[in-house]
């Protein structure tokens, strides 16, 4: 047990959040009024801070979504006072997408989709499958546009060599170069 010395009623340890620096590893305040608190506190450092939403036992809510959702649809969080994340796990799995296009290729989702549609929604190579993958220049490190999974990675595996690209539309074509052995270890290409 132990008293909350803001509201100064007697809690179970459960009632307290964890800290370390602290004598007996709890916060001082009970998770009730560390949380009111908090909201106080907020405005006045110039954050912007919703309404404290109650969900029912084994649901928690997702200020991204504003969404009650179970605690399955969370990932886990051990520093969390409550052990889970604090966006379920489909408003981070859209945060980390939005957060990849801008670290790697400079561009927004936005900016992806206007790309998708001025290709009508098909990747330019095969186009037969929706573009869904952004290709890019390894060297300089330009969006070219957005392609399928299997052209994206086919291209990536010819390393981006646009000889290679050629040689190989040649062989589809039936037009195999055949190295002519001259010494052992030694080849001649064909002219």
């Amino acid at each position: 047990m132990k008293r909350c010395s803001r509201c100064k009623e007697t809690k179970s340890r459960a009632a307290f959040a964890s800290n370390k620096a602290a004598r007996d590893g709890l916060q001082a305040y009970c998770r009730e009024c560390w949380a009111e608190y908090h909201q106080t506190r907020q405005p006045a450092k110039g954050r912007n801070v919703g309404p404290r939403v109650e969900a029912p036992e084994g649901y928690k809510f997702c200020r991204s979504c504003e969404e009650i959702k179970p605690h399955s649809q969370w990932h886990r969080n051990a520093t969390a006072s409550d052990g889970l994340s604090t966006s379920c796990k489909a408003c981070r799995a859209a945060k980390g997408r939005a957060g990849h296009l801008k670290r790697h290729y400079g561009m927004t989702e936005a900016e992806r989709d206007d790309m998708v549609a001025s290709q009508m929604g098909l990747c330019v190579i095969c186009l037969k499958a929706p573009a869904a993958h952004v290709d890019h220049c390894h060297k300089t490190g330009k969006v070219r546009g957005v392609l399928c999974f299997n052209c994206n990675s086919a291209i990536g595996k010819l390393g981006d060599d646009p000889d290679a690209v050629r040689r190989a539309a040649d062989y589809l074509e039936g037009n195999a170069w055949k190295p002519t052995l001259v010494a052992p270890g030694v080849y001649r290409l064909p002219s």
